[in-house]
């Protein structure tokens, strides 16, 4: 739960920091913000309104960078968990009973 809070607070700062930078943003800040999407479900769950997506972007690349963010973010969260599954079930099917 703290690191949840922690990361949390750190996404609003990120995200404030990063959408005052001149310029629509583009395909890698579409990537950072992507990837910190999931970051904020903590604060959106408890009622506070949290900027996920920059309003002012460059379009197409910009949410080509938001998509791989997010699903890169996805696939190293799951994989991470499911190759820690796997190996958790192939140790207790080494051990005898």
């Amino acid at each position: 739960m703290l690191v949840a809070v922690v990361l949390s607070g750190a996404l609003g700062w990120v995200m404030s920091a990063s959408n005052h930078t001149n310029g629509p943003a583009g395909f890698s800040r579409g990537i950072v913000h992507g990837a910190l999407m999931p970051a904020a479900l903590p604060r959106l769950l408890i009622g506070q309104d949290v900027s996920i997506y920059a309003p002012e972007n460059t379009g197409r690349t910009y949410k080509l960078g938001y998509t791989v963010g997010v699903n890169g973010c996805g696939a190293i969260f799951f994989g991470i968990n499911f190759w820690r599954l796997n190996r958790w079930r192939g140790k207790r099917r080494q051990t005898p009973n």
